[in-house]
């Protein structure tokens, strides 16, 4: 699969319903994905299977990851520019 195919699908598949996380997602995905290593990648793709209430506490604060790849994505992506 191409590199804007492949993009395409994973758009697709991070879009939530919920306003918050489809901006982090999409800022990740605008800014990074294109550059990203392929353990990133590997990341970001196993956080879109956690559960959406899951992602919006962790996002938010709210609640602490137990992932630490996780977490140091979440805040990668809180500190990219919106």
């Amino acid at each position: 699969m191409d590199e804007a195919t492949e993009l395409k699908r994973i758009r697709w598949r991070s879009r939530r319903g919920m306003r918050e996380l489809d901006r982090l997602f999409d800022r990740y995905l605008d800014h990074a994905w294109a550059s990203a290593p392929t353990a990133e990648r590997a990341v970001f793709l196993r956080m879109l299977d956690c559960e959406d209430d899951k992602l919006w506490r962790w996002s938010m604060g709210y609640e602490e990851c137990p992932d630490v790849e996780l977490v140091a994505l979440l805040r990668k992506i809180a500190a990219m520019p919106a």
